[in-house]
């Protein structure tokens, strides 16, 4: 199975999370990621996700120079944006232990 298939599937979530801790740009949020263990996530893999959320009014995005100069997008995220990532984590959560029953032999999902 393509780890880009995994990854397509979380993604959004996890980049919810990034910026609902509060307002960031693009290379900070890259960083998060791979500080989380995200490898390989450039700006191929998040600007069309930054445009997808923004475009379902889950984030907000704002122009301001940066302190090193050149215009740079912020983000931060909506009303909507954070029920959204409280949905997300409720389904994950819910995903990821029937997945690891399953996976692992772990005790059933129900159980835990």
């Amino acid at each position: 199975m393509d780890n880009a298939q995994l990854l397509k599937g979380v993604l959004e979530g996890c980049v919810l999370a990034v910026i609902a801790k509060g307002e960031t740009y693009g290379y900070e949020i890259i960083g998060e990621l791979e500080k989380a263990g995200f490898d390989d996530i450039g700006e191929g893999t998040l600007y069309p996700v930054l445009t997808r959320l923004d475009k379902n009014k889950l984030i907000k995005c704002r122009r301001a120079k940066s302190p090193l100069g050149p215009v740079r997008k912020y983000y931060s995220i909506t009303d909507e944006g954070s029920d959204a990532l409280s949905d997300f984590k409720e389904r994950y959560r819910k995903i990821s232990r029937s997945a690891e029953t399953l996976l692992y032999d772990d005790v059933p999902a129900d159980n835990v």
